[in-house]
């Protein structure tokens, strides 16, 4: 018999209204339970009815594709000022069935830090952002909240001859940065942020504080290049700092295909892997205009830090890379934290106090890369130059040739769950920026960008086709949205992230969290 025709909305307004109860009555337990195990004040407790809500939650929002209307967001942001409300957030969302996303900084490519499609509750450690710099020493105890430009900006205060090796971008925070790898200008020297870490306090799934001593060596390994959102929530860091001249000396000499950067380029795959450990040279490729009138052409950009002055650059660039035709004139020389805003496209008339501005403008943004490990044929770079034309109404296309080599060529793959150690040339970063918020422009770009690593396939690493963690891509793969995950479906992600170490990592994931509370759609599984 043919159903009443009112019978399909009714249908759906009895389960909108039962979903609602539903979703009120957890809300209000959880926040219940909150004020029940936890000191923490109201004014760290952000629900939808707060007035201050939005504001929280968009101030930490790097990519706009992920705060749109459609995007699912948080039944409560939770802002602790100490580990007990961390801890509190953690034993009432196990409680009530709600999963949590960890947020520092929010520069996570895919929004996983602050959007989830079940109900969720956000821990935005931004209220947790102590450092403490020992300088005699040489080591420093970070807050995750904390930023790197704040780090870089305490570590200044205290010393001009300490450093630390992590990113260029200030605003990126230390809790996913360093649980994914970190590399920067000084990787070459001194390898990544997670390879200086000595110690770290996480808050487990049972609500336990831990230091390295009690979480023991296999968690230890894993949070350091592995992510620390699949195992707990990293509050502390405890890290080494490293030495560097009282003067470094910086560059960028750009040069076009008018130029001959296409051979630069090419010669720059064997130069840059292979040179002095003290030499950092990277290479971003854009469009720019011609010098002819209406036309566009490619740029690269040879971007350099080097640990030491202009007398002793010019001739070890000579030596090695005399193709460039670098001249004392392009150089500049100053103390290391000014090469920190230099590289960030910073005015270094600026004080030195913009690296503590935390907020950073959202855009629309897809990102994917790739390893290298055998050059790039000349006629491949002729053909990736045809890319840079294409008509797609950007705001901002980049490639970015990021050169490994020295240290990182003599730490073992197995060492940390960073895996892209000796072999690789260099890392490829692409990166598409477009202005507009509609679909249809949205998934015009990021088609764009898988027809793009189509085009790469040939050229870069295989069996498996590496990808950098902290460049996260769910192209790749993702996890069911339930709580079990086939090792075949993970793998499809986890072996590009973390090739052979992938193994080991859900071996920890099940001695740590075998119910698997801590979770998103590229988080460690814990197999059954």
């Amino acid at each position: 018999m043919k159903s009443p025709s009112f019978s399909m909305p009714l249908f759906l307004l009895l389960l909108f209204s039962f979903s609602w109860a539903t979703f009120a009555r957890t809300h209000d337990s959880f926040l219940q339970c909150l004020s029940l195990h936890s000191d923490i004040n109201a004014r760290l407790i952000y629900t939808q009815n707060s007035s201050s809500y939005s504001s929280v939650l968009e101030l930490s929002v790097r990519n706009a594709r992920f705060s749109t209307p459609t995007t699912p967001r948080p039944l409560v942001i939770v802002t602790p000022s100490n580990v007990s409300h961390i801890q509190a957030t953690i034993n009432c969302s196990r409680e009530h069935d709600m999963q949590i996303r960890i947020r520092s900084g929010g520069h996570d490519y895919e929004g996983l830090s602050y959007v989830s499609k079940v109900p969720f509750v956000i821990i935005d450690l931004i209220n947790m952002r102590s450092i403490d710099v020992d300088t005699e020493n040489s080591t420093a105890w970070i807050q995750a909240g904390a930023t790197i430009g704040e780090l870089y900006y305490r570590i200044a205060e205290k010393s001009e001859t300490l450093a630390f090796p992590a990113g260029v971008c200030p605003t990126v925070g230390v809790g996913g940065h360093f649980s994914g790898g970190g590399y920067g200008m000084m990787m070459r020297k001194f390898g990544l942020a997670a390879d200086q870490i000595i110690d770290a306090h996480l808050v487990d799934v049972h609500g336990r504080i831990l230091d390295r001593n009690s979480m023991g060596e296999d968690l230890f390994w894993a949070i350091r290049g592995g992510g620390g959102a699949s195992f707990g929530v990293i509050v502390a860091w405890k890290v080494k700092l490293v030495s560097v001249p009282s003067t470094v000396t910086v560059f960028i000499a750009n040069r076009t295909l008018e130029e001959n950067a296409t051979k630069l380029v090419h010669k720059w795959q064997s130069v840059a892997e292979k040179i002095h450990e003290d030499l950092y040279i990277r290479v971003f490729l854009r469009a720019v205009n011609s010098s002819q009138e209406g036309n566009r052409t490619i740029q690269a950009s040879f971007t350099s830090l080097f640990l030491g002055r202009i007398d002793q650059l010019i001739p070890l660039m000579q030596e090695s890379f005399p193709e460039l035709g670098l001249v004392k004139e392009d150089c500049i020389e100053m103390s290391w934290i000014q090469s920190i805003l230099y590289f960030a496209g910073i005015p270094q008339s600026e004080s030195l106090d913009v690296l503590l501005n935390r907020t950073d403008t959202a855009s629309f943004f897809k990102g994917k890369s790739d390893y290298v490990t055998e050059p790039i044929p000349e006629i491949a770079l002729e053909g990736l130059w045809q890319w840079f034309y294409e008509d797609l109404e950007i705001v901002w296309f980049e490639i970015l040739f990021s050169p490994y080599g020295g240290i990182m060529n003599e730490i073992p793959e197995s060492e940390t769950p960073f895996p892209h150690r000796s072999g690789n040339l260099f890392n490829i970063h692409y990166v598409v920026v477009w202005g507009e918020e509609d679909a249809s422009t949205a998934q015009k770009n990021i088609n764009f960008m898988r027809r793009l690593y189509k085009y790469m396939e040939p050229y870069v690493s295989k069996s498996p086709r590496a990808a950098y963690m902290n460049y996260r891509d769910l192209d790749l793969g993702s996890n069911n949205k339930g709580n079990y995950t086939s090792y075949r479906q993970a793998s499809r992600w986890g072996l590009k992230y973390f090739k052979n170490n992938f193994n080991r990592l859900i071996r920890v994931k099940k001695m740590v969290d075998p119910q698997n509370f801590f979770r998103h759609e590229q988080s460690i599984p814990s197999l059954l």
